[in-house]
């Protein structure tokens, strides 16, 4: 199945096996993190710990099933990226959880 090969080449990306630069918002093509911010947080989910500019970040209250959490939303097309948490490595303490799906990477040359 085609899309399970796509998911695990992305996945391959951020954990390391495939050198990326720019990581962008699939949809409208907006620089969202730099590859030298990712992390691995351990939950199988892309993570940085801060966006390239917080102005390309949309930051929105979000109390779906019970929880309290911080989604984030691309500001030039509005579409759903993810959730940031305040557990993240220094020198932010915050973890930008994003969804694989919505995200396009630019390998270095």
């Amino acid at each position: 199945y085609e899309g399970r090969k796509v998911q695990k080449d992305q996945l391959q990306a951020y954990i390391g096996i495939v050198k990326i630069q720019e990581i962008k918002n699939v949809i409208c093509d907006l620089e969202l993190f730099d590859s030298e911010t990712k992390v691995d947080s351990g939950t199988g989910w892309p993570s940085c710990f801060k966006p390239v500019n917080s102005n390309n970040i949309e930051y929105v209250k979000d109390t779906a099933y019970g929880m309290l959490r911080t989604e984030v939303n691309c500001k030039q097309c509005g579409a759903h990226l993810g959730h940031v948490f305040d557990d993240g490595p220094q020198p932010s303490n915050r973890r930008y959880c994003i969804n694989s799906v919505s995200l396009s990477l630019d390998k270095l040359d």
